[in-house]
């Protein structure tokens, strides 16, 4: 279904459920939950550029995660099943808590499945499952500037952004180069989008960076605390920046495996054991580890 389609469907949901009970379905009234998705329509329409929007107050506190509650607020559907996730973890306390959150205001069903899922909101993890353009990937960004390691000025980072002025990156990852013989940026590493404007993929490993080229889904990045909301559609490219003599690595964990479901292919977490001083390896992705103990009976 086109994205247009979706956002005139929701524009279309009212119940009597929701006029009895005295508040708009999911929480927000009508009129933010239409700007947002205005603002969502000029983001899909502008891939990579931040749109703004009148945040609204959320039951938590901004940074905690109140631009994608927003979005998923603003977009979800009676009939949609919510997956909620922190750092890939379906059962921290900022996943549980937001989806309890909108499974009341809203009354859809959760999921701990990727597959299952048609909304997706996450905070620095993108599922290690493909996802499909039945799906709705929302993410949680803290800092959604991707220039402001090199400029503190929202005024002038505007403008590098409207020249595509973007020198001052390249000369930021050039003395990193010099300084440490590589890219050292772990996380938040910048991209551009559809050959435009670099973006700050939020804080999202390196590992993760590839699943937004050319993806069959729609990435949607807000930040409540910023007022900001920026989207790569499906189908979109996406290249991390790189030179080259140096170019973009994901995280190398060769030689390691999941100690419960024994994947190779994931990314991993580190888990040190202070008694023994040893080391373990587990899924940063709990569904997906989930999934495949179920599989192989672990």
């Amino acid at each position: 279904m086109l994205i247009h389609e979706w956002l005139q469907k929701y524009d279309e949901m009212k119940t009597d459920e929701d006029q009895a009970a005295g508040y708009p379905f999911g929480f927000m009234d009508d009129g933010a939950k239409k700007e947002i998705r205005r603002s969502i329509l000029k983001a899909v329409a502008i891939p990579g550029y931040q749109v703004p929007y009148g945040s609204r107050e959320m039951p938590v506190a901004r940074g905690w995660g109140t631009g994608g509650i927003q979005i998923t607020l603003s977009i979800v559907k009676q009939d949609d099943i919510l997956k909620v996730i922190d750092q890939g973890c379906d059962g921290s306390v900022n996943a549980v808590n937001i989806k309890k959150f909108v499974a009341k205001v809203a009354g859809v069903s959760v999921t701990t499945d990727t597959r299952e899922a048609t909304i997706i909101q996450t905070r620095h993890r993108i599922p290690e499952e493909r996802m499909t353009d039945q799906q709705i990937l929302v993410l949680q960004v803290p800092y959604p500037e991707a220039l402001r390691e090199v400029e503190p000025s929202e005024i002038e980072t505007r403008r590098m952004h409207a020249e595509a002025d973007y020198s001052r990156m390249w000369l930021y990852l050039y003395e990193d180069i010099v300084n440490y013989g590589e890219i050292t940026i772990s996380y938040r590493y910048p991209v551009t989008v559809n050959g435009r404007y670099i973006t700050d993929p939020s804080p999202i490993p390196r590992w993760d960076v590839p699943k937004l080229h050319m993806a069959d889904t729609l990435f949607l990045f807000g930040a409540g605390r910023e007022k900001r909301i920026y989207a790569i559609p499906p189908h979109t490219p996406v290249e991390p920046l790189e030179f080259e003599d140096h170019k973009f690595r994901t995280e190398n964990f060769s030689g390691k495996a999941c100690a419960r479901c024994g994947s190779t292919d994931t990314f991993l977490d580190e888990v040190i054991d202070n008694a023994n001083g040893g080391r373990s390896y587990f899924c940063s992705d709990s569904g997906y580890c989930d999934k495949w103990c179920k599989t192989w009976n672990r």
